[in-house]
């Protein structure tokens, strides 16, 4: 796994980067449409907190704009491999990047098994009570703010991508941590010698320049 060849190395870097701004974007609109539009409603209906819905879709969200930045972070790093302020950032935005969308994959997942077992029941909060206990699958009519009839599907056709697409985050941000250890020559990739490369690169670069304008000196 810790395996960075010199020559591919950089333009799979840069795919993984751009992935990860793509999916970052897509599960960024996709959190503020489901929070934003469709569940506005219950995140305080009378000051009572539907807290696996809100907090769910607020760490979606917050994931996918931290994907955005470990990708172009990532990105950056393709073309400037030697770069030690990229090295430790992609290092340290892959590594939250990959723990918050585990989070936001397992709080997705915690809200859709939570509303399924409760055939929508949470998300009909935002309704005036009536004596019979109502969800979002009863033909049981409720004064509700918004429509009931298509709230259970629309919520869960958005919440399922989203957790998806959290998951792909997850596996993509790891990917990336894995080299950026392996640049930065650190253990477990301790024994990848593509840091060692580098540097070698580095110090015989200037040793060429420095052959190259030899001849131009007027003084030689």
């Amino acid at each position: 796994m810790c395996v960075f060849d010199k020559d591919k190395g950089p333009r799979r870097l840069m795919q993984k980067g751009l992935t990860l701004i793509l999916v970052g974007h897509i599960n960024f609109i996709l959190g503020a449409i489901v929070h934003g539009s469709v569940l506005r409603h219950i995140s305080k209906p009378n000051q009572h907190i539907t807290t696996e819905y809100t907090v769910a879709n607020i760490i979606s969200v917050t994931s996918g704009l931290l994907s955005i930045v470990a990708g172009i972070i990532a990105i950056l790093m393709s073309r400037n491999l030697r770069v030690i302020k990229l090295q430790i950032g992609l290092l340290v935005t892959s590594f939250l990047n990959a723990l918050l969308s585990a989070a936001c994959c397992t709080g997705l997942l915690l809200a859709i098994g939570i509303t399924v077992a409760q055939n929508g029941q949470g998300l009909m909060r935002g309704c005036n009570d009536t004596q019979v206990p109502i969800n979002a699958r009863s033909p049981v009519g409720a004064r509700c703010p918004f429509d009931t009839t298509r709230i259970y599907d629309t919520t869960l056709s958005l919440w399922i991508p989203c957790a998806v697409l959290a998951a792909f985050e997850v596996g993509l941000s790891v990917w990336c941590f894995i080299v950026g250890l392996a640049l930065r020559g650190l253990a477990p990739c301790g024994n990848n010698y593509i840091k060692e490369q580098l540097g070698e690169e580095g110090e015989s670069f200037p040793h060429s320049q420095h052959l190259i304008r030899q001849p131009l000196d007027p003084d030689a």
